[in-house]
């Protein structure tokens, strides 16, 4: 049933056409985002090279006459003469550096050069405050200090030993990228995987040689490989693009000696996943197979969809206050917990003891749910015009 399942669906045109639409409009994104950044680039640099004339009234004294004339700055006795300049057409700019620039605002009053240039006269306010300031300091490391921020480096340790930091999430938050590939490309797919034998009217001649355990099974086990393929025909095309056209593409260098590679958050992270894809398969099969058509099915996936996202609105939280009550809530809810206990493993504030609650909720309720998808399956495979109910599904006999 599961080659059988598996094979009918990579010979659908409609599979490889959503399969591979997904890096082909990655790689478009790509290529916009370097287009973008590449006209946004040049066009900052031309706002930076323009040329315009400037008039200052200094009256805080920070700026002085020395560091005005050398920027070719006329000196303006009077606000109002400055700003009639501007008007007159005499000057591009007017800047009134007030008494006391960090609590009032320096005013700027100039030519409008567009929206995007016309940036360019607070950029110059500010450059010639700070080479002012810069000049009566006198210079030198301290004033270098406070204008640039110096680098630090941070050594953490834990038990004795040093840790990754940030390096320590990456691996175990892998599992949440690939949990969240897996519902989004597959989830619509278990939710109509048993209702096109439904609409077709051959699901009776179907059971006359399997049992509904049997189809239930064979068709999770080919939605597992096609979720495979799914992930290679993604990841191939981003090694590809990192690898071969990293420094084209502007793409930062992964350190892969500052990440961590800890067994028992990897480990951790990897049972969750598996729990959080049984529960998850096992409750948009089981509505699938409840409803008498696909249309009927479609409307439940934005539901589901909801429940993933929902863990996301509290991330504030659950990074940094996990002993918080909603956090805990979703920790354990069947529905929201692998979204959430993966966070919680990724960044390193999941306990054992709540590992374990967590991994016995999603492993039963998956297992629940799987069952109760085999039983709805059974009775529910020969309704085409109505929808079973939960009392009618779990006292029906066979």
């Amino acid at each position: 049933m599961a080659r059988f399942e598996f094979a009918r669906t990579l010979s659908k045109r409609s599979f490889w056409v959503r399969t591979l639409s997904i890096p082909v409009l990655l790689a478009a994104v790509i290529a916009l985002s370097y287009f973008s950044s590449q006209v946004s680039n040049e066009a900052d640099q031309k706002v930076q090279q323009s040329q315009f004339s400037i008039a200052v009234e200094d009256a805080s004294g920070l700026v002085g006459p020395e560091v005005l004339r050398a920027a070719g700055a006329k000196i303006v006795v009077g606000k109002a003469s400055g700003i009639e300049m501007v008007k007159r057409g005499q000057v591009d700019a007017f800047v009134y550096y007030p008494v006391g620039p960090a609590q009032h605002a320096v005013e700027v009053y100039a030519k409008d050069d567009g929206i995007i240039n016309n940036a360019k006269y607070s950029a110059a306010a500010s450059a010639l405050l700070k080479a002012g300031v810069t000049a009566k300091l006198g210079g030198g490391e301290a004033v270098s200090l406070l204008q640039t921020p110096p680098d630090v480096s941070v050594v953490t340790y834990k038990d004795g030993q040093e840790t990754k930091g940030f390096g320590r999430a990456v691996a175990p938050g892998l599992f949440l990228v690939l949990f969240y590939a897996v519902i989004v490309l597959l989830g619509n797919q278990m939710l109509t995987s048993t209702t096109e034998e439904k609409e077709n009217r051959v699901i009776e001649m179907i059971l006359t040689s399997v049992t509904a355990r049997t189809i239930i099974v064979g068709k999770i086990l080919s939605l597992v490989g096609l979720g495979i393929i799914q992930i290679v025909a993604i990841l191939v095309p981003v090694l590809v693009g990192y690898f071969g056209f990293r420094e084209v593409l502007n793409i930062p260098v992964l350190d892969l000696s500052q990440v961590s590679f800890a067994p028992w958050p990897i480990g951790v992270g990897a049972a969750i996943f598996l729990g959080g894809f049984l529960l998850f398969t096992g409750l948009l099969v089981a509505i699938g197979a409840a409803v008498p058509t696909a249309k009927e099915a479609g409307g439940f996936f934005a539901v589901a969809m909801i429940l993933v996202f929902v863990p996301f609105y509290a991330l504030g939280a659950i990074v940094t206050s996990p002993d918080q009550l909603v956090v805990k809530v979703m920790s354990f809810f069947p529905l929201t917990a692998p979204i959430t206990l993966m966070l919680r493993n990724a960044v390193g504030n999941l306990s054992a003891g709540e590992t374990a609650v967590g991994l016995v909720i999603l492993y039963v309720t998956g297992a629940l749910l799987m069952a109760l998808a085999i039983r709805i399956f059974r009775f529910g495979s020969l309704e085409y015009a109505r929808k079973l109910g939960i009392r009618e599904i779990l006292t029906r006999r066979a």
